[in-house]
């Protein structure tokens, strides 16, 4: 196994892996907080079997979290592999003439994106952990009433947070254009393909941030409003 770790098909493979993973988590992520814009009752009943189910939490959050420290950490191994194998840098190395900005900007987009991940977790994840956990409340309720459509509308009162989000998801966005089709690419299995995976990567890199982002104009644009 240490191995295929060590080949660069085996780096990229698993690459592509955790991709796959994290962008069926995005869907999934988005299915549910979209709800949030037309029925607090539904979001909040989905949220509550999503923060309360044992498989989901002991199972599967375990296994994203690993995903998104696994993908980000491989990303960066490719990037400074890229650089020895090279001896420039992987902009350098794939210029304008034979790349698009995307695809030589990966990196970058991936920091901001982790970066907003940090945000994403103290706004929810460790609040949530902290509910649960340590305040000892598997309730999901507060004053009688499920609690997290409040705490998810709440964090888009500030305009500065709400212009975060709008960012991050934008970048979000940039990032899955061109990794969607390159972890196809990764896997083999582009051959015959490529033309219609750039245009479904095209369609899911605008589609899952443009939900995300209409989301938190939403609410923002809902509360400054009232």
């Amino acid at each position: 196994m240490s191995g295929f770790f060590k080949s660069s098909i085996g780096r990229k493979v698993a690459m592509a892996l955790s991709a796959f993973f994290l962008m069926f988590f995005l869907i999934i992520h988005l299915a549910v907080n979209i709800t949030s814009l037309f029925s607090e009752e539904v979001f909040n009943q989905l949220s509550h079997f999503m923060g309360t189910n044992p498989l989901i939490q002991f199972a599967l959050q375990p296994v994203l979290i690993f995903g998104v420290v696994f993908h980000f950490v491989m990303g960066f191994v490719l990037e400074i592999k890229n650089k020895k194998a090279n001896g420039v840098s992987y902009a350098k190395n794939n210029g304008a003439a034979n790349s698009t900005w995307m695809s030589r900007n990966m990196i970058y987009s991936g920091l901001a994106i982790l970066a907003f991940i940090v945000l994403h977790f103290i706004d929810f994840w460790i609040p949530e952990l902290n509910t649960k956990y340590l305040v000892g409340d598997m309730s999901g309720l507060h004053h009688g009433e499920f609690r997290y459509f409040h705490e998810l509308v709440e964090k888009f009162h500030s305009h500065i947070r709400t212009i975060a989000y709008v960012v991050a998801f934008v970048l979000l966005g940039l990032h899955l254009a061109h990794g969607f089709t390159s972890a196809f690419q990764s896997m083999g299995v582009t051959a015959g393909r490529k033309k219609t995976l750039q245009n479904i990567g095209k369609g899911y890199s605008i589609i899952i941030p443009l939900g995300f982002i209409i989301i938190a104009l939403y609410h923002h644009l809902k509360y400054v409003l009232s």
